[in-house]
């Protein structure tokens, strides 16, 4: 089982792309990772709906047949060791690839929600798309030092 980062737009440079890139690297070390990044799309005299569902086919198109975890502020909040104890279990399970999405400016499309078999809050809070990918990078790795039982986490 892969795990796919897959997002709409690329980090900008700068000191948070330094760091998504640094914990993306620190994350692959435990996990099988892949990032996959999709074009956002241009919100100008475009409805905020056919935004987030342009977005939202061009990640399905990236992830085939990945099993899909949306990244939501409506899903669901887990501790870091619950989160590691469920990410092991679906490695475990050796089932398909598992691929996180994080949508764009707007987040989401329906089709996307109605996809993922899964949901997971970083938090209520609205967050940029950077910063969400900072915050899963960071948790995946996380994620891997709890499941080997290294001191990161503690």
């Amino acid at each position: 089982m892969e795990i796919v980062i897959a997002a709409v737009g690329r980090p900008r440079a700068g000191p948070l792309a330094d760091a998504i890139r640094q914990y993306e690297t620190r994350a692959a070390r435990y996990w099988p990772l892949a990032a996959r990044e999709v074009r956002a799309e241009p919100a100008r005299g475009t409805s905020v709906h056919q935004v987030r569902e342009r977005e939202g086919e061009r990640l399905l198109a990236a992830l085939g047949s990945a099993t899909v975890v949306a990244c939501d502020a409506e899903g669901d909040a887990l501790t870091s060791d619950a989160f590691a104890r469920w990410l092991q279990a679906e490695r475990e399970r050796a089932g398909p690839d598992l691929a996180f999405c994080i949508g764009g400016a707007f987040g989401l499309s329906d089709t996307m929600l109605r996809r993922a078999t899964r949901r997971i809050a970083f938090s209520r809070w609205t967050m940029s798309h950077e910063l969400a990918r900072l915050v899963l990078a960071e948790q995946l790795y996380r994620a891997g030092t709890i499941v080997r039982g290294e001191p990161y986490h503690k």
